[in-house]
């Protein structure tokens, strides 16, 4: 994949998070299924390798836990 779509795919995944996060997503099971759901679609959208796809909604969700404190501020 080129660094354009990487760069997109990050920048949809920013806003997404950013709008959707709440005070106790990372608790609840069915808030990170929705994530994980719109995470698949926005990857699916610019055919990101399936079998990485994963992995990469697992990172996404760790750094959205390690920096959600700060955009919660």
């Amino acid at each position: 994949m080129g660094d354009d779509i990487l760069k997109e795919i990050a920048r949809q995944l920013t806003d997404f998070l950013r709008t959707n996060l709440s005070v106790d997503w990372s608790v609840r099971e069915t808030v990170r299924a929705k994530m994980r759901g719109r995470i698949k679609i926005i990857l699916r959208r610019y055919k990101y390798p399936p079998d990485l796809e994963a992995r990469a909604i697992e990172l996404v969700l760790k750094q959205a836990e390690a920096i959600s404190e700060t955009w919660m501020a």
